[in-house]
């Protein structure tokens, strides 16, 4: 993600209560459970920020999803289809969701009872208990007046349109899920708009109709995304479409009052070029970017397809597609580790792309931010390694760039850039944390990085200057 304000600056016990003909949707009081239940599903995966995101008991393999909007209505119709299998057994297990009205719940293929717990809890009982190491499936339709969720999820455009955007949560807004950076699927996401609409969404479009009154669009992903990167955009697009040499598929949106945008998007190829000589092949199956004219104070790396808000540079194509590989095909383990995302991508933006296509000298330019940050202690107050929770989007930004060009200083290119490379790429398509990173790193040095590490990752004040200026940074 780009934060506006900081790049200007310097995101059997079943519950069914009737018979197996009908599904039972009721509103339920938090409450704690009197005793832990072998055969339930844990309502939340104790990731340290968010405790109550993610469920226990099972795995999504895949989410194909089915969505009718009406704009002039704010209407949302749903249905969601989740193919997971069970790690557990379960009697009863629990869905992310904070979307319209629940009218329907089946697993495989027999009505279950269902409960709105909390702030996004969707509880499903089955009507018979689903069997450890076995796949099981789960469709929730839903439907109602969609709301608006600005910069956190389902968002309203200025045209009458929507889209959806939002770190570390978006996709509870718009359909039911297993919202943990631990639970990557795949997704396929069919949209039927009234036919004078467009929609986009991630990954391939791979079927549009027009029927009468309607226009359908059906979007594949191929490789598995995390719940705040998948999108769908709504709104009277214009498209632009390419391939790049290599025939990866290029598509970008523009909304109405987006169009001044499309000589910047005509850089991504070179953009993508110079991120595979930084990170390795681009790790998806296509590319492009959704640019829309809604007033947003963050971008969004949506993967594939990232969501650009009208103030959007070249820095920010940059620093969204940098995330195709930090934090879309290798993601944090927790929102603990969120430096692997931020720090590398405003480190690719800021620094290794004025170096290497304009000649910037960047050791002027992190010798210069360092002597502004001394007037500036606030700055060095929230760690980059845990930075808490609510604070994640803020050191990341603007003192992450500052911990990678000195750990590049102190360990030298010759083995920082392959080292990343070889990092993120060994991570693809799963999971990395903070501490596995610098115990990596620690491998291919004799250089002692203890101290270094501690300093920059885990202080809460400028570290010495032994470590602020290594390799003759100082100049």
């Amino acid at each position: 993600m780009d934060v506006s304000a900081w790049k200007r600056c310097l995101a059997v016990g079943l519950l069914v209560a009737g018979t197996l003909s009908s599904t039972y949707v009721r509103s339920a009081p938090v409450a704690a459970e009197a005793s832990a239940d072998s055969l339930r599903g844990a309502t939340g995966l104790g990731d340290p920020y968010y405790p109550d995101d993610g469920n226990g008991g099972y795995q999504v393999e895949h989410y194909d999803l089915a969505i009718g909007y009406d704009p002039p209505s704010r209407k949302l119709d749903g249905t969601a289809r989740l193919n997971a299998v069970a790690t557990q057994a379960l009697r009863t297990f629990s869905l992310d969701y904070e979307g319209p009205a629940v009218s329907k719940v089946s697993v495989n293929n027999l009505p279950a009872t269902v409960t709105r717990d909390g702030a996004h809890e969707l509880t499903v009982t089955p009507a018979l208990p689903v069997l450890p190491g076995l796949p099981f499936t789960v469709v929730v339709e839903y439907s109602g007046i969609q709301d608006d969720h600005p910069e956190s999820g389902w968002t309203l455009s200025r045209s009458g349109g929507a889209f959806v955007a939002g770190e570390p949560h978006s996709a509870t807004t718009w359909f039911p899920l297993n919202d943990t950076p631990s639970d990557k699927a795949t997704v396929d996401v069919t949209v039927t708009v009234p036919k004078e609409w467009q929609a986009i969404s991630n990954g391939l479009k791979v079927r549009e109709e027009v029927d009468g009154p309607n226009r359908t669009v059906r979007w594949s992903s191929r490789h598995p995304t995390l719940g705040y990167l998948t999108t769908v955009a709504i709104d009277r697009f214009e498209f632009m479409e390419g391939r790049r040499p290599g025939g990866t598929p290029l598509v970008s949106a523009f909304a109405p009052e987006a169009g001044d945008k499309r000589e910047l998007e005509r850089r991504l190829p070179e953009v993508l070029d110079f991120l595979e000589s930084l990170y390795g092949p681009y790790p998806f199956e296509s590319a492009g970017g959704i640019y829309i004219d809604t007033d947003l104070h963050i971008s969004l790396e949506t993967q594939t397809r990232p969501i650009y808000a009208p103030w959007t540079d070249l820095n920010t194509v940059v620093h969204e597609n940098a995330h195709q590989w930090w934090g879309d095909s290798m993601s944090v383990r927790q929102w603990s580790d969120v430096c692997l995302n931020e720090c590398f991508a405003s480190y690719t933006a800021d620094y290794l792309w004025p170096e290497r296509k304009d000649g910037a000298d960047v050791d002027a330019q992190y010798r210069e931010t360092v002597d502004k940050f001394r007037a500036e202690p606030e700055r060095w107050e929230i760690p980059l390694q845990n930075p808490g929770a609510g604070k994640e989007f803020t050191a990341v930004y603007y003192r992450g760039p500052l911990f990678l060009h000195a750990l590049r200083r102190t360990i030298g290119d010759e083995v920082f850039f392959p080292a990343i490379s070889r990092f993120v790429q060994s991570h693809a398509y799963g999971n990395a944390s903070m501490p596995e990173f610098r115990r990596f790193i620690q491998s291919l040095t004799e250089t002692d990085l203890t101290g270094f590490f501690a300093a920059w990752l885990d202080d809460t004040a400028m570290p010495p200057d032994d470590y602020l200026y290594p390799g003759g940074l100082r100049g």
